[in-house]
């Protein structure tokens, strides 16, 4: 049986100070492995570009839907889909908990990038340190595992009867 939950990507946006900066989240659902997205701007093209840039040279057996909240910047959703072939999926308007796993980790990822704060400040190098040291921090969620380690294991395994 195909399951599109162990397939799914979650996102949304960490805003910064007066909703004048952002960073993209993208969070892959199964093993909460996180790819974090720098955004000079809040349009719907910079982050198409970036959510293509980032998870375009994924597998479609490993990314086959994101599911985004209600918002101006995925306004290029089917550009989207046609550059990965992955679908998106947007939550009902005022329902964060039906992206649960990326919200959780947008509420982590503020020990990196605190609110209040002007996030146009961190390079793209500064997003990838933070990334890899929070894929590489043990969660409870994962019997004390990095996301990190199970991720690894899903490119190793693609074929694996639990992705499909």
């Amino acid at each position: 049986m195909n399951s599109p939950w162990l397939k799914s990507k979650e996102g949304d946006l960490i805003v910064g100070s007066h909703n004048r900066s952002v960073i993209g989240t993208l969070v892959e659902r199964q093993t909460r492995y996180v790819k974090l997205l720098h955004l000079p701007s809040r349009d719907s093209q910079t982050l198409r570009a970036a959510v293509v840039d980032r998870l375009g040279k994924l597998s479609l057996e490993l990314c086959t839907s994101l599911t985004w909240a209600q918002g101006t910047e995925m306004a290029s959703h089917l550009d989207v889909t046609r550059d990965t072939g992955m679908k998106v999926y947007f939550c009902d308007p005022a329902s964060p908990w039906q992206r649960g796993t990326n919200e959780n980790t947008n509420g982590l990822l503020r020990q990196y990038f605190p609110k209040f704060t002007d996030l146009s400040r961190y390079r793209p190098q500064h997003l990838l340190r933070g990334e890899k040291e929070f894929n590489n921090r043990p969660r409870f969620t994962l019997g004390t595992k990095p996301p990190v380690e199970l991720f690894k294991q899903l490119l190793a395994f693609q074929k694996h009867p639990i992705l499909q």
